[in-house]
């Protein structure tokens, strides 16, 4: 479950990204974020991903106040978090079975855990059989899988993304929320940011939209 209380964002600049959110995401519920660019859906999953922290106000994320979580046990929690980027951030020097890999490299995951976990997760967005192909062989669609591969890896209970069919045509960003969707079947609760309200409208989940930092109910 992911809870905001009166949660309100400011940058140094004096831009209040946020402004007295308030929200509830339960468990295992699917969630989209729209709203102009510059609205704030990005400043959210970043303090849902600890990436930043709040102004004022309180975020729970899986029963974890994040504000008194200290520096030293964000990986920690990072570990139970996947995160899906717009622009892939793939290593291009790497095979794909390296990229998905990193994020268990990084906790010291045994390599023998880490070949199945690998697998499975290439299995599960249709790359198995591809592990030992670079980034750039790869259409944009299939790098965005990858991404989402490396983001399920570590098998998290709260899946965020932040715009991630931005730059595909409607086709693949269907299969790409149909990924989304199967991950939130199992269990995972699924958080997206997007500017895609054909595709919100489609599939039909829950829609949260913010404007100018407030979430307009």
């Amino acid at each position: 479950m992911i809870e905001f209380e009166r949660v309100f964002k400011r940058y140094p600049n004096g831009r209040e990204a946020l402004h007295d959110v308030s929200l509830q995401i339960e468990a295992g519920e699917f969630v989209f974020l729209t709203g102009r660019s510059g609205a704030g859906k990005s400043s959210l999953l970043k303090l849902i991903a600890l990436l930043e922290r709040p102004t004022r106000g309180q975020l729970i994320v899986n029963g974890q106040d994040t504000g008194r979580l200290p520096r030293r046990a964000i990986p920690a929690y990072r570990r139970r978090l996947g995160i899906v980027f717009q622009d892939h951030q793939l290593l291009m020097d790497r095979p794909i079975y390296d990229n998905v890999a990193l994020p268990l490299v990084v906790s010291d995951t045994r390599f023998r855990d880490i070949d199945k976990r690998v697998r499975a997760a290439l299995d599960q967005v249709g790359l198995l059989g591809r592990e030992r192909v670079l980034p750039a062989e790869l259409s944009i669609g299939e790098q965005q899988r990858v991404g989402i591969a490396r983001a399920v890896v570590a098998k998290p209970t709260v899946l965020i993304a932040d715009e991630p069919t931005g730059n595909l045509d409607h086709a693949l960003a269907r299969d790409v929320m149909n990924l989304f969707q199967r991950f939130q079947e199992v269990g995972v609760t699924v958080v997206i940011a997007t500017h895609d309200l054909a595709l919100v409208q489609e599939l039909g989940h829950r829609e949260v939209h913010i404007d100018d930092g407030r979430v307009i109910v």
